[in-house]
């Protein structure tokens, strides 16, 4: 049983094991995230509460070290000479220190190594307005947004502002000039990042997480005024981003934000990551992807969200398709199991039937 060890070395074997994630708990053995399910390390013994605190320490900067002493969590990235970037979760429970830990790709990911469908291309091309990626936890998000942030770089003769907390892939300037603003070391904080923001004269802004009032209202502002803005939410379809994004405010300020919503956004990817059954692929995203029409956006200005799939479904000549669309085409084409398709449909029934070539009509119910 291995009990000498640090964080670095743990961190470092990730890449050996082609694990994506490493927990570390007090009171127990490491675990990593190899294929998406977490695995145990049995040859590593539990990490008493003293231990994972020196070894985690180890690795922080003193800045990050007060940030947990003063809140319980820090999240930060960092780089290991010759080996890789990570994201560090730090934070306490039930009394004790725990981290979550995420190996961050040397090599700023692309649309085709992500394995997403062209339509997602579509969307580093709009001159201005909103686009969202969604998803839970763990789903692709930021490297979705890397791929877009890099392909603007390279063919758009423009600056890009990046607000990130913490910044995980490094830019070089190509075509445009990409300036990336860490919270907590470049600027103090989220708030005071989008307050200047437009002053830098940006033409694509990273906003990151959309998490409170401000960012929303920043960012529609932003792509009212013409620019093109980025941004993440956990939501899992495109209903539910409407339904996150208005929570956000009271029910007498949801007209307004409708129609702002119905101006200006341009287009919502949300995605999944899936197991992959295909040779040298370990992950693949099943993705909903949305472009605003005048459909949706009558559907949205109208409080009839739950209507928005079906406009998917009826608009796939204009790249848009709904998880289910996206479940069939990965399963047709060798990506996913017929299982796994199931287990993640919300309507395993009319998968089923569409994988064994019986369609039934929306409006009739009739099987042909």
């Amino acid at each position: 049983m291995r009990d000498n060890f640090n964080l670095k070395d743990l961190l470092i074997s990730m890449e050996d094991l082609d694990a994506t994630d490493v927990h570390l708990q007090a009171g127990s053995v490491p675990a990593y995230r190899i294929k998406g399910d977490l695995e145990k390390q049995y040859e590593y013994g539990p990490i008493s509460d003293e231990r994972l605190r020196e070894i985690i320490f180890e690795l922080l900067t003193e800045r990050d070290k007060r940030t947990f002493d003063e809140k319980n969590t820090v999240d930060t990235a960092i780089s290991i000479p010759g080996v890789g970037r990570f994201r560090i979760s730090v934070f306490q429970q039930r009394g004790s220190i725990a981290l979550a830990a995420r190996r961050i790709s040397n090599q700023i990911p692309d649309f085709d190594t992500l394995h997403l469908p062209d339509a997602v291309k579509k969307i580093v091309e709009f001159p201005s307005g909103l686009v969202l990626v969604t998803g839970p936890t763990g789903s692709g998000k930021s490297s979705t947004l890397a791929a877009v942030i890099n392909n603007i770089n390279k063919t758009r003769k423009c600056h890009i502002l990046c607000i990130e907390d913490p910044i995980e892939y490094m830019y070089k300037n190509e075509l445009a000039i990409v300036n990336q603003r860490e919270i907590g070391i470049d600027v103090p904080s989220f708030k005071e990042a989008l307050r200047y923001a437009v002053r830098q004269d940006p033409d694509v802004i990273l906003v990151g997480e959309i998490r409170d009032r401000d960012t929303v209202e920043f960012a529609l502002q932003s792509a009212e005024t013409g620019h093109l803005v980025f941004g993440t939410l956990h939501s899992s379809n495109v209903s539910q981003t409407i339904s996150r994004i208005l929570n956000f405010f009271p029910h007498s300020e949801h007209p307004s934000i409708r129609r702002s919503l119905a101006a200006h956004l341009k287009s919502v990817v949300s995605q999944l990551l899936l197991p992959s059954c295909k040779e040298g692929i370990t992950l693949i995203p099943a993705t909903e992807i949305m472009f605003m029409n005048s459909t949706i956006s009558r559907i949205i200005l109208e409080e009839q969200d739950s209507k928005i799939v079906k406009a998917i479904r009826s608009a796939r000549t204009e790249g848009m398709q709904d998880f289910e669309l996206s479940l069939y085409n990965l399963v047709t084409e060798g990506f996913i199991t017929k299982e796994t398709a199931l287990e993640q449909a919300e309507n395993p029934q009319s998968l089923d039937m569409k994988l064994r070539g019986i369609s039934l009509s929306e409006e009739t119910g009739i099987i042909s």
